[in-house]
């Protein structure tokens, strides 16, 4: 009976240590995904506007299913293979180099399924000046109602 419970104790503590630590690799601040971005990999809404109005050089992708903001090139949604093979057809032969923003802003970050597979082939792909925009609640909350630049063609 000894050797049973110690057994049991063994087995209990391994499985609350492997939910302990499976739990701490996925809450992150944005939720409970992975995000495959550091945290200075996250552009400011109004930090872009700045870049935007002063016409720095910078690739910009609308990887959601939302309004393209000023500049930004429309692919849909990254969470769907074609798009995502859109994305990655348009970076193949840029500098790796180049600064490229990507956003999607269709719901709040931690919920959002096309913000990872779009950065995480940036990532893939070795891009060093890679950002996402950051849009905690959405587009709309956190750029449109700011009155941020959008595509004049999208309104």
């Amino acid at each position: 009976m000894k050797n049973i419970l110690y057994k049991l104790t063994c087995i209990l503590i391994f499985l609350i240590a492997g939910i302990s630590s499976s739990h701490a690799q996925i809450v992150t601040s944005y939720g409970l995904q992975s995000n495959p971005w550091e945290n200075n990999q996250l552009i400011r809404p109004a930090v872009l506007a700045k870049m935007i109005s002063t016409n720095q050089k910078m690739h910009i992708y609308n990887i959601g299913v939302v309004q393209d903001i000023k500049g930004a090139v429309h692919l849909g949604a990254a969470s769907e293979k074609e798009n995502l093979e859109k994305l990655r057809k348009l970076l193949k032969g840029l500098p790796k180099n180049e600064t490229i923003i990507v956003y999607c802003g269709c719901c709040p970050m931690g919920k959002c399924p096309n913000i990872r597979p779009a950065f995480q082939l940036l990532k893939d792909q070795k891009f060093t000046n890679a950002f996402l925009l950051e849009l905690p609640v959405n587009l709309k909350t956190d750029w449109i109602s700011k009155g941020y630049p959008l595509n004049t063609e999208t309104l």
